[in-house]
């Protein structure tokens, strides 16, 4: 019955976390990104996904709860890691997506497409 008990509560907290980051990114989008700030809706962001990341691995992977403390490591560098590939990955694709396209003011001209951009 405990262990059903820690299943609801982090159910519960993942739950509170996943609804306040949503409503913190969609108070800054209804207010045309002036509250919160850029900045401070980033920063609160990571802080509740570091907070989601917690909680799940104390409620669902029972971390702590082991026999062996080595495990708490391995879990922590597959978090690490985990979060590495997606944070960097989501980075260098948003950094290289104009990289093959072609400024619009060259494909335009007269607002008819120009000869040299038909062959594409």
């Amino acid at each position: 019955m405990k262990t059903l008990h820690a299943y609801i509560l982090g159910f519960n907290l993942s739950l509170a976390l996943t609804l306040l980051a949503f409503a913190l990114a969609g108070e800054h989008v209804r207010t045309a990104h002036e509250f919160p700030t850029h900045g401070t809706a980033v920063l609160a962001l990571v802080a509740l996904a570091l907070l989601q990341l917690l909680v799940q691995l104390i409620f669902f992977l029972h971390l702590g709860q082991e026999q062996k403390p080595r495990w708490n490591l391995a879990f922590f560098a597959f978090a690490l890691i985990v979060i590495g590939i997606l944070v960097g990955g989501t980075l260098w694709i948003m950094y290289n997506l104009g990289h093959g396209q072609m400024p619009t003011r060259e494909i335009f001209i007269d607002g008819e497409i120009s000869p040299q951009t038909q062959n594409d």
